[in-house]
């Protein structure tokens, strides 16, 4: 009886644990401009760039993601993995590179400038 009193009194708990599966919207987008990023030496290669830029950049990625409103590319090497996340600009048209990650292959921290470099096509 007192388990099933206690199974019973956790139900509510639980259920507010329970996503509703509805996806909220950001209500503003982030720009380049906007991104800490864009003040980093080195890194203006990259940022504010569109796909096509980048791809003529570090060549093919080796992954194209949607993930809306965003659009991630994928670029690697030996050296490392950069993530390029691409988000249309406010007033539309193709997305720009707002924000980058980076890692080795083995997910430890890389400099950001290092790997750029390191992806180049030459």
């Amino acid at each position: 009886m007192i388990r099933k009193l206690i199974i019973l009194s956790t139900i509510p708990a639980l259920s507010a644990c329970v996503s509703s599966g509805a996806v909220t919207t950001p209500t503003s987008l982030p720009t380049a401009a906007e991104s800490p990023l864009s003040n980093v030496q080195g890194l203006e290669l990259v940022m504010g760039k569109t796909a096509s830029q980048l791809k003529r950049l570090f060549g093919n990625p080796q992954a194209d993601v949607a993930e809306p409103p965003a659009r991630k590319l994928q670029f690697a090497s030996g050296a490392c993995v950069l993530d390029a996340y691409l988000y249309p600009e406010k007033s539309g048209g193709e997305g720009r590179v707002t924000h980058i990650d980076t890692r080795r292959g083995d997910g430890a921290e890389v400099d950001r400038v290092s790997c750029v470099n390191a992806l180049r096509v030459r």
